[in-house]
């Protein structure tokens, strides 16, 4: 069972003293919690399900990612409650308890890296480690009001990870601070000099800001302004309808665009980003069925709530249409790396609004999930990098925006952010 502690955020509270490679290591004296889907040498990772952690044996070495902090000087205080199987955005979990959101205690605090960030935004860890597959470090990162990296596919390690899906698993970190998170980048990204570059462009999805409930102004104004501060005329500030230019630039979508695959709600929608969306959990239910299924058939583990939904919709999960998820990915890399060009950055909600009600209904949840992944799905579709912004409250509540920049461009958006925020 979960430990006692305010925010209800550890499973387990364990300190891992730092081993510092370096008589001066760059994260000396910085704290750290560590998602509970992690490899520690010597200690069983949970995967968030109980079943999961009775019928699975400690682990014989040390995720790099977690070694590589440890090394960088970080002191680990222990390991954090996460959603099942990774496999949710709501950080709702029925045998280990919720994290309280110490930003909004009534709304559920985001997954399924819940636990990594409420320690954070609450103050008992200077920075945490998640993972982010459909958007497991954005989202709770915004419900909490912290900033949330989710890196460039493949660009750090995943290695000693337990797997969602592959195509589309990454290791992101949470901060309170730009500051520590450009810290903690430059030792994961393995970058010791991140320098600012310029941004050519801010191309804002104006699209993408009418599935937001915040006004549009509150995200967009106070990062327009600060570009403006920091590089004067130089950056070009750029409109765009997104769903549009990717229905046109990624042909291979047009499949998941039939009534089959795009509901038809009375919400605003963007039926090219929903379908991209489609695509993209088509082919992580598939992966998820490969890692898994069998462990799922055999054990018959107990799910809660949406998660047992969702894992049994992943087990019957064939290859069909595989391939042509593929294509979409490949389509939507080229495409948005032709409309950011080089330096350029993308501006989008991070989610539609604020963090829903605890144990909000299932059902009722499934408009707001559908919008969420339609922004969610465009860095996790094409493996570019995104960081989650906070713009402190609206009506009480924590909101953000989100900049996404192209795959490798890790550094110039870590160092963008830690200068743009000084002014924001």
């Amino acid at each position: 069972m979960a430990m006692n502690n305010d925010f209800g955020a550890f499973i387990e509270k364990s300190t891992i003293s730092p081993r510092p490679s370096s008589s001066s290591p760059p994260l000396q004296g910085l704290s750290l919690a560590i998602k509970d889907i992690f490899d520690v040498e010597g200690r069983v990772t949970g995967f968030g399900n109980p079943d999961w952690l009775r019928t699975h044996s400690a682990a014989t070495s040390t995720a790099p990612a977690v070694s590589s902090l440890l090394e960088a000087g970080a002191t680990s205080l222990g390991f954090t409650i996460m959603d099942e199987m990774a496999y949710s955005i709501n950080g709702e979990n029925v045998h280990y308890g919720t994290p309280i959101n110490p930003i909004a205690s009534g709304r559920v605090p985001g997954g399924s890296s819940s636990g990594s960030a409420v320690a954070v935004a609450a103050g008992l860890v200077d920075f945490s480690l998640g993972t982010d597959t459909g958007g497991s470090v954005r989202v709770p990162s915004s419900y909490c009001g912290i900033f949330g990296f989710r890196p460039s596919h493949g660009v750090v390690s995943t290695a000693g990870v337990t797997p969602l899906a592959q195509s589309f698993d990454t290791v992101g970190w949470f901060a309170r601070d730009a500051a520590t998170l450009k810290r903690v980048g430059s030792v994961l990204l393995q970058q010791p000099h991140l320098n600012l570059i310029e941004p050519a462009q801010l191309v804002v999805a104006e699209d993408c800001f009418k599935l937001s409930s915040v006004p549009r102004d509150l995200l967009v104004e106070p990062l327009v302004r600060s570009v403006e501060k920091s590089f004067g005329g130089n950056t070009v500030t750029k409109k765009v309808n997104l769903g549009e230019y990717v229905e046109e630039k990624v042909p291979s979508l047009k499949h998941f665009m039939t009534s089959e695959h795009v509901t038809t709600q009375k919400e605003f929608c963007i039926p090219s980003l929903m379908a991209l969306s489609n695509s993209m959990r088509l082919l992580q239910r598939y992966e998820f069925n490969k890692n898994h299924g069998e462990w799922v058939s055999s054990v018959k583990p107990k799910f809660g709530p949406g998660i047992s939904e969702r894992v049994e919709e992943a087990i019957q999960t064939s290859d069909e249409h595989t391939d042509l998820c593929r294509s979409v990915k490949s389509e939507l890399v080229t495409s948005l790396s032709s409309l950011l060009g080089e330096n350029g950055v993308l501006v989008i909600p991070t989610v539609p609004g604020p963090p829903p009600h605890l144990q909000a209904d299932v059902v009722a949840l499934e408009s707001f999930r559908q919008r969420a992944f339609s922004m969610l799905s465009i860095a996790g579709f094409s493996g570019f990098c995104q960081v989650s912004i906070p713009l402190g409250l609206h009506e009480n509540l924590p909101v953000s925006v989100s900049l996404v920049a192209k795959h490798g461009s890790d550094g110039f958006l870590l160092s963008l952010v830690d200068s743009l925020y000084k002014s924001i």
